[in-house]
């Protein structure tokens, strides 16, 4: 049903990080080289260009957390598409639970950034996944394709968007969803892409994420749909964070 010619791994520190941690980046990047999927990293605001030009010339790719719903203008603190771009980062998290949470960012919201990730030539990481009283109602599928239905732009071009599922009570937990948990996510999200975007549907990336450890990676991975990992902890450190881009191989 898919089409998916590399995988993606995509580490995201949240707010970790100070310019002594660019030593782990570095690390990553020395040793992703025989690896076949695209590994990328989201590090804080402040080191992303630093770890860009750190790591010239390797194949590791990068990202930002978050964008503005907005352009450009006066919106004190926002940082802007255009500047994540002008960075040279590739990818940019958006809708993650934690801005949903904590920030009261809706499906709107997240829908307006990826329109603007786009046009400014970036690949919007769409975050969407259930809580966990949500989960006890066996409410999933119900919770993903509303999220879905409000946060995609309405048409794209190209493959040029990823999806993430994250179960808001996996993360950070060690709780991971069993097998057919996940399959039947990714397979509610694989067919609302299809639904959105027809044949080109069938190419987007859908990564999972929710406490992806070394020890796990490697079942995840093996899964249909699930065609790379949004990993957090975890990416923190190049030892683990390796370890779980071998598992593409796998």
């Amino acid at each position: 049903m898919t089409n998916i010619q590399r995988r993606l791994i995509v580490g995201n520190w949240k707010l970790n990080g100070l310019t002594a941690d660019l030593a782990e980046i570095e690390k990553v990047a020395q040793k992703i080289g025989e690896l076949s999927a695209d590994i990328a990293i989201c590090p804080p605001a402040t080191l992303l260009q630093a770890a860009v030009r750190t790591t010239a010339g390797s194949r590791l790719l990068f990202g930002a957390q978050d964008c503005s719903a907005q352009e450009a203008g006066a919106y004190t603190g926002d940082i802007s598409a255009r500047m994540i771009a002008d960075c040279r980062a590739r990818f940019v998290i958006l809708g993650h639970s934690e801005r949903r949470q904590y920030h009261g960012e809706m499906d709107a919201i997240v829908k307006r950034k990826a329109e603007i990730a786009l046009s400014t030539g970036l690949t919007p990481v769409i975050c969407v996944g259930e809580t966990e009283s949500e989960h006890l109602r066996q409410e999933t599928v119900a919770v993903l394709k509303k999220q879905l239905q409000g946060c995609l732009p309405a048409e794209i071009k190209e493959p040029g968007l990823v999806i993430a599922y994250e179960p808001v009570w996996s993360i950070g937990t060690g709780r991971v969803p069993d097998q057919s948990e996940i399959l039947s996510a990714h397979s509610c999200i694989r067919t609302s892409l299809i639904g959105a975007y027809g044949s080109i549907g069938a190419q987007l990336r859908i990564l999972y994420g929710g406490s992806v450890k070394p020890e796990n990676s490697a079942e995840i991975l093996s899964l249909e749909n699930v065609d790379g990992v949004l990993v957090g902890g975890a990416s923190l450190r190049a030892e683990s964070f390796l370890q779980i881009c071998a598992a593409t191989a796998s």
